[in-house]
């Protein structure tokens, strides 16, 4: 995939002062700082976590960080265009090991996001949990991926999948360094 990383922060902060939102309420909203709200407007990366707690938070979809076109129809994504899709890096201090490439991000409307996802991890890795409203689908396409969920670990193999209610804790990690998955996640608007 590409090395382009996209910040969802710009939006962000568009839509937060269009509403006439501060950054306090946006912070009182998701359980974030003040200070993190400024971070992440300003271009830090972020994880999926606070992403769907911030669009909640303004009241929009998950989506509309992502979107570059909108199209009402079907939107098809070519395999050449997978690479050009939108890439964010999960921030520093949470799941620095996944990178996510969006693959509808010119669908207007949606309500699920679908994923390729690398994790590349190393030994000694800090793997932290996440927890959001709705709910994931993973599919592992290449390596071991290890999902750990509430108390329970699942081993997936390429063609294994896994379908979870994301509001209890959950972590994915590659067991041998490297895998990809496809996921796709839902969040109620």
């Amino acid at each position: 995939m590409g090395d382009t990383i996209v910040t969802a922060g710009s939006k962000i902060k568009a839509i937060r002062e269009s509403k006439s939102i501060s950054r306090e309420t946006v912070a009182e909203r998701t359980g974030l700082t003040v200070q993190q709200i400024e971070l992440i407007e300003g271009g830090e990366s972020l994880s999926l976590s606070p992403m769907i707690k911030i669009a909640r938070a303004l009241g929009v979809r998950l989506g509309t960080f992502l979107d570059d076109v909108e199209s009402d129809g079907p939107v098809v994504c070519r395999k050449e265009d997978q690479n050009k899709g939108v890439r964010f890096n999960a921030s520093k201090n949470t799941s620095k090991h996944l990178n996510y490439y969006s693959l509808a991000r010119a669908k207007s409307g949606r309500y699920m996001e679908p994923f390729f996802i690398d994790i590349n991890n190393t030994a000694g890795d800090d793997f932290t949990f996440s927890s959001h409203e709705g709910e994931e689908f993973i599919y592992c396409l290449d390596g071991a991926v290890e999902v750990v969920y509430g108390q329970k670990s699942y081993e997936l193999n390429p063609g294994d999948s896994i379908y979870y209610d994301s509001i209890i804790e959950h972590r994915i990690q590659a067991i041998n360094g490297a895998a990809k998955i496809l996921a796709v996640v839902y969040t109620p608007v």
